[in-house]
């Protein structure tokens, strides 16, 4: 298996790039018709576990995901088959949605969507964006009660941490010195679903206690991987990683050269893009 440059998040060695899933899972950002695309191509037994095989076999043995909906559980299923495959586990990264109500209900729910996380091997609970900024209190530059979710992963055997799309989540982790070892931060060079300026995320991912795991680098397609993941891997810290979704193994394979290049300040080995009228500009 080739290596992969790696980094350290709660004692954890990870690689500093992680296969995402939006790409298999049949979330594209784009619209409808694309969302089908990519749930009818991935269908189609192996095109998944080539896609993970592919990641493993470069050294890349993570895995985010919101796997509790969805086709949450065939992308587990591919993934589980790569590893297979390859000899290799991955390390898996959820993303569960979790009942903040305060209430009795609302934390018995809670306890069952962490401890499915467990059930489903996962060594990191990153609590889903959509429950954790529920909790912020931009009054109090705090989120009350959110302790209480970070002791549940804790008590599950899992690495507590945000799905951090409000840039609040990762200040406020920071400064009131909640239980949270990682955090994830939308970064991309198009500022795509970004709530503040790009060079103000940059700011506070340089600033963060704890490794940050960038995801959309390639603004879900509005900008092409050589710049996406360039401008990602040129700017962050050594620390930092980068979660990139691909549709199938040939992209997996070009992404990672884009990826290596960037971190090893060369470039990409690949081949040019089809064209009509290639010449000695148009490569």
């Amino acid at each position: 298996m080739a290596k992969f440059p790696r980094t350290i998040v709660a004692g954890i060695d990870m690689p500093r790039m992680i296969a995402g899933t939006n790409w298999i899972a049949g979330y594209s950002h784009t619209g409808a018709a694309a969302d089908q695309f990519i749930a009818d191509y991935h269908s189609q037994p192996g095109n998944a576990v080539n896609v993970f095989k592919t990641f493993l076999s470069n050294g890349i043995d993570a895995i985010m995901g919101c796997f509790q909906v969805g086709y949450g559980s065939s992308v587990l299923a591919a993934m589980r088959q790569a590893e297979e495959a390859v000899g290799q586990k991955m390390i898996i990264i959820d993303t569960p949605h979790v009942n903040v109500d305060d209430n009795a209900e609302g934390r018995a729910a809670a306890e069952k969507a962490i401890k499915a996380s467990k059930q489903l091997g996962a060594t990191f609970c990153l609590i889903h964006h959509s429950s954790a900024e529920q909790l912020v209190n931009k009054n109090l530059k705090a989120m009350p009660r959110l302790p209480d979710y970070l002791d549940m992963i804790r008590q599950n055997g899992m690495i507590p941490g945000l799905s951090a799309h409000m840039p609040e989540l990762v200040l406020y982790s920071d400064a009131n010195e909640y239980d949270v070892q990682t955090y994830i931060q939308i970064f991309n060079c198009m500022g795509f679903l970004m709530q503040i300026e790009i060079e103000s995320v940059y700011k506070i991912i340089m600033n963060a206690k704890k490794p940050v795991m960038t995801i959309k680098a390639m603004a879900a397609g509005r900008c092409t991987p050589f710049v996406g993941l360039t401008f990602n891997f040129s700017v962050l810290r050594d620390c930092d990683m980068v979660v990139c979704g691909c549709l199938n193994a040939d992209e997996a394979e070009e992404d990672i050269e884009f990826a290596r290049a960037a971190i090893e300040h060369r470039p990409p080995v690949v081949q040019g893009r089809s064209s009509p009228n290639k010449t000695e500009i148009i490569k």
